[in-house]
């Protein structure tokens, strides 16, 4: 049964305002996040980004809703800018390393999945890739050119913004006017076969020095930056779908040639609320690695770095972002953390108190309206900050029961318990540090025992049992590690 569903507002970046959410179908949410490009290691910053959609998704769940949330993978090495001069990040990087493009693209997949199962993100319902869907990009850009909004130039085919924009309006979503971006753009004569410079790339004729290459009525090439959004959110969630959400540098040019293209392609609108995260900063100024002004996740939680003063677990910098709302501008520093790291253990106490407290009598917690507070909090766009001060002032009250200052009877207090406990685990997805580390403790022993019982085998020549040992391991996605010093994992 959803809870007041008809009162949970999102702001949306196409009308700058709050709207109450109303689902196409009843009951379901179709929800797409533009998903990172796989070419170095995820930073805080998209951590961030994809933490504040994982909060929307879980808090659909817990209202009862069915979520199709489709969040895509971009390994396709675009020229991500648009430019004729632009570069293929995938393809530059794998030069760098000395690697395949699929080799970065696989290792830097990886190091995305495993950052955010360390800040314990929920897995998407589907998370397609870009090269999986070539043919659906092409037939989307032939769906274009037969609507007579792009054309095709020596075997690269752009999108026609001013001859789109005689019908529609290119720029409803960042409010830019095309008028004033056609008189403020430089003379571009001979630099590109574009017809304006706000023309953007369907497809692109690959140069013989570019590696990621498919075949098209056009040409040998590689569809353009904004095309495999369009590609995967329609094929997935239809030509309507509820939430199209992304970082805030996305709604241009990004989010608004998708609509261009939605609606080029299709004659309708894509997405009824677009949603946009806002940016993390550090110590004030913006991450960047050229300046040395940033620090990746696993820096943080390891300690190492020049910028904190100790090491600081993923649940703690989870609970660090989630007191800022996502739209806002939210600065990383040492101090901030530090107390974020007091509020969480805090919090995380006092569920642990509130397991031992057994009492029946008058309760001066006032439990409907507690719980009122707590869901307006996140009804209003989601407003983390807002619950999580509901939260302590539910810690307030464990601790007058705790010193029998309060009471509750038994009834309202397992109430009370479940919707906390709720709040704290299932919607803002915090985790409890030193469960987990005994978790961790138990399968560490399990594992060293399995290792020994291997060992074992293989002095006995049974290699057929250390064979199985190690492969079943591996199957639970743990690798042993054969070494002069023994076996690690």
């Amino acid at each position: 049964m959803l809870y007041k569903t008809n009162t949970l507002k999102i702001y949306n970046s196409l009308s700058g305002e709050k709207e109450i959410f109303t689902p196409i179908h009843s009951g379901n949410v179709g929800m797409y996040v533009c998903g990172p490009t796989v070419y170095s290691n995820v930073h805080l910053g998209n951590v961030r980004t994809f933490m504040s959609f994982d909060i929307i998704y879980r808090y659909f769940l817990h209202l009862g809703y069915k979520v199709r949330y489709v969040r895509n993978i971009t390994d396709v090495g675009h020229i991500v800018d648009d430019e004729d001069d632009g570069e293929d990040k995938i393809a530059k990087k794998a030069k760098l390393e000395q690697l395949e493009p699929m080799e970065v693209v696989q290792k830097y997949t990886v190091d995305f999945h495993e950052i955010l199962k360390l800040f314990n993100l929920l897995s998407p319902s589907i998370e397609p890739t870009a090269t999986g869907h070539i043919i659906e990009q092409i037939e989307i850009v032939k769906k274009i050119i037969e609507k007579g909004f792009a054309y095709e130039v020596n075997g690269s085919v752009y999108f026609d913004v001013v001859k789109f924009n005689e019908t529609h309006n290119y720029g409803v979503l960042s409010g830019r006017n095309i008028d004033d971006m056609l008189a403020n753009t430089r003379d571009l004569d001979g630099q590109s076969d574009k017809k304006n410079f706000q023309d953007f790339a369907l497809w692109k004729k690959a140069e013989s020095q570019h590696i990621m290459r498919w075949p098209s009525p056009w040409s040998d090439g590689f569809p353009g930056w904004h095309l495999e959004c369009t590609a995967m959110s329609t094929k997935y969630l239809g030509n309507h779908f509820d939430v199209h959400g992304g970082g805030m540098d996305l709604k241009f040019p990004h989010h608004e040639c998708e609509i261009a293209q939605n609606e080029a392609c299709t004659g309708q609108t894509p997405v009824n609320y677009w949603m946009h995260a806002n940016m993390l900063t550090l110590n004030g100024k913006k991450m960047a690695k050229s300046t040395g002004n940033n620090i990746l996740p696993r820096e943080l939680i390891t300690g190492e770095n020049n910028i904190l003063s100790k090491s600081f677990s993923a649940s703690v910098a989870r609970f660090f972002m989630l007191q800022a709302h996502y739209r806002s501008i939210l600065d990383f520093s040492d101090d901030a953390i530090v107390a974020a790291e007091k509020g969480y253990n805090r919090l995380l106490e006092s569920l642990k108190t509130l397991k031992e407290i057994n009492t029946s009598a008058i309760s001066t917690l006032d439990i409907p309206k507690w719980k009122n507070d707590c869901y307006d909090a996140m009804n209003d766009d989601f407003n983390t900050p807002i619950l999580i001060a509901q939260l302590f002032e539910g810690v307030r009250f464990i601790n007058l029961l705790k010193e029998e200052s309060a009471t509750l009877n038994k009834e309202d207090l397992a109430v009370f318990s479940k919707l906390i406990n709720s709040f704290v685990f299932d919607v803002l997805g915090l985790e409890d540090e030193k469960k987990s580390e005994s978790s961790n403790l138990k399968v560490e022993g399990l594992v060293n025992m399995l290792i020994k019982m291997r060992n074992e085998a293989r002095a006995n020549k049974n290699f057929a049992m250390s064979d199985d040992i190690r492969d079943q391991l591996l199957a639970l996605g743990i690798q042993l590690k054969d070494g002069k010093e023994g076996t690690s994992f």
